[in-house]
């Protein structure tokens, strides 16, 4: 009775917390219905279990096999995660050649929460190393009005950082492109560069640098939403199974 219980309650809490994000906090993507389906689904089998059905229709090997799969996967995500939280104190040393400052929606009114954050970060290194150049990177999405790269230039100017420091790569999709395409403003080989994203995105903002060539790079970590981050969490940890499998880390 224990597991059914604690089922039915995380599955009330996902669902909680779904609707939280969806109209109280605001969102980048959609990915936050994963709680919603999550929640469902522990509702659902806490149901089973509690009424004996799931014991009585299915054979025990596939319970015993459902059981093992489960251990290993989450298993596999606490270690994912362990290496996902190492970013999150990375600050970069005193004189980095370049900053790389990876792109993140761009809405009418201006960058959005996590993207501001980064901003605010870079801007923070920049005022205290005024022979670091920045690179702006992101291309312009479909529900964009610009381009990200522009709008991070707009805020970055705005915030008084020198227009001949600032650098725009403004056709990235993702995070691999990000760094491919930057990599056009500088050298790979001997200079060196700080990646600057949110805490939780960091750890495999620097693998991915390091596969695509960089020899002298760290990571800075920006702040993450407080409320969105166990979304942004759940949601890196796909990305870097993604990223891992694919090759691109």
């Amino acid at each position: 009775m224990f597991w059914c219980h604690l089922l039915f309650v995380l599955g009330i809490l996902s669902i909680i917390y779904f609707l939280c994000v969806a109209f109280f906090v605001g969102h980048g993507t959609n990915f936050y219905f994963i709680w919603l389906f999550f929640g469902a689904g522990a509702i659902i089998l806490s149901t089973l279990l509690r009424k004996g059905i799931w014991q009585k229709c299915l054979p025990l090997w596939f319970r015993r096999l459902f059981l093992v799969g489960v251990c290993l996967l989450s298993l596999l995500f606490v270690i994912v995660e362990g290496l996902i939280i190492s970013g999150f104190t990375q600050k970069g040393p005193d004189g980095l050649d370049y900053l790389v400052v990876l792109g993140a929606q761009m809405k009418a009114s201006g960058p959005s929460k996590a993207l501001r954050y980064r901003l605010d970060k870079a801007c923070e290194y920049l005022e205290e190393n005024e022979g670091t150049k920045v690179i702006v990177s992101g291309g312009q999405g479909r529900d964009e009005h610009i381009s990200e790269a522009q709008g991070m230039y707009d805020y970055l100017t705005a915030q008084g950082i020198e227009k001949e420091r600032i650098f725009m790569e403004d056709k990235s999709k993702n995070t691999f492109q990000n760094l491919t395409f930057s990599a056009e403003f500088l050298d790979k080989e001997t200079d060196s560069v700080g990646v600057v994203s949110n805490n939780f995105h960091v750890f495999r903002a620097v693998k991915i640098a390091e596969k695509a060539g960089y020899r002298n790079v760290c990571g800075i970590a920006a702040r993450g939403e407080p409320f969105l981050q166990i979304n942004n969490m759940v949601r890196e940890f796909l990305g870097v199974m993604k990223d891992f499998l694919v090759g691109n880390m």
